[in-house]
């Protein structure tokens, strides 16, 4: 679960990058007031923290996840 909260975050953090790079524009800093504001800091802070943790999933191994909904044959 920890793991799917993280990519959350990241891909968030990649479309704010995105939007920085292609047009100038902080989505975050927009929303929460500006890249100062301590809400705008704590979502940088997840962002970074989720990318730290994000680099643990490059070094395991690749798990079969099987789904509970789905029916066994």
């Amino acid at each position: 679960m920890l793991d799917r909260i993280a990519l959350i975050i990241l891909v968030i953090g990649g479309i704010n990058w995105g939007s920085i790079g292609l047009f100038q524009f902080d989505i975050v800093g927009w929303i929460f007031g500006g890249q100062g504001a301590i809400l705008s800091r704590i979502i940088y802070t997840l962002v970074a923290l989720s990318a730290v943790w994000c680099i643990s999933l490059m070094f395991r191994e690749n798990e079969l996840i099987e789904s509970t909904d789905s029916p066994r044959e």
